[in-house]
């Protein structure tokens, strides 16, 4: 079975623009449900409000991937979940392992949807010795004092990082120096790699920090909009009345 270690995903190869790659995810995850649906084909208007995007920017996406439907009846839902899949990498085996098994580390050790998408849970490593040998969904963690061994013997490439931030660094070179050549990060710290090494960092505490952005501006929204006020901070005239309730009329300059 390949590994990931041999076997490279040929997007960047076929110039596939990275904002595409980030979108391919998207359509397959709709398209696998529609393939466990039994639907048979998707049209490309359909596909797009299922993936959250434009249809015209899917068929450029497509256009890459050398797939255009057919008009009139659409796309082939079988073809573009091997299609996606094999551009993705996810036809073959990536052993992955995970470093720093506290609670999110277990989280996402236990995750049913890493197999499902082609990724296997090779090794949990931990430097807490009391965890050593302690199955987590299964799997016994094992100390970091191994991890270049671990990494080795099970041909590993991707890494994910789920460790306290001040130690997410020296993780990564370890990580690093052993061949990983993918992480995933989920420190909040922003890690250094050499070139060659990819990384992709989640941080949930920024993302619900732009959701308090969105939320603040839309009730300061709601608010200008109770108090007469435009959305740029100025106030309606036309809402300002007089003390007789009626409205004042405008001043010359």
């Amino acid at each position: 079975m390949a590994t990931g270690r041999t076997h490279r995903p040929a997007t960047r190869s076929r110039g596939i623009p990275e904002a595409t790659v980030a979108r391919l995810p998207l359509y397959l995850r709709a398209l696998t449900a529609l393939s466990e649906r039994s639907v048979p084909t998707v049209s490309s208007e359909e596909l797009a409000a299922a993936a959250g995007v434009n249809s015209a920017k899917l068929r450029k996406d497509f256009s890459y991937l050398g797939s255009y439907g057919t008009r009139g009846v659409g796309y082939d839902v079988e073809y573009l979940v091997y299609q996606i899949s094999r551009e993705l990498g996810l036809t073959q085996d990536w052993p992955v392992v995970i470093v720093g098994i506290g609670n999110l580390g277990a989280a996402l050790a236990g995750y049913g949807g890493f197999a499902s998408r082609g990724f296997r849970v090779a090794a949990l490593i931990d430097a807490d010795p009391s965890l050593t040998g302690k199955p987590v969904a299964g799997i016994p963690v094992q100390h970091t004092d191994d991890l270049e061994k671990i990494i080795k013997d099970n041909g590993v490439s991707i890494g994910v990082i789920a460790t306290p931030a001040g130690v997410a660094q020296q993780v990564c070179d370890r990580l690093v120096a052993a061949g990983v050549t993918s992480i995933l990060n989920f420190a909040p710290t922003v890690l250094s790699v050499p070139d060659g090494v990819d990384v992709r960092k989640v941080d949930l505490s920024i993302e619900l920090q732009i959701l308090a952005f969105h939320e603040q501006r839309k009730a300061g929204e709601e608010s200008a909009a109770g108090d007469g006020a435009l959305p740029d901070g100025t106030r309606d005239a036309s809402t300002d009345q007089g003390p007789d309730g009626d409205v004042p009329a405008v001043m010359p300059a």
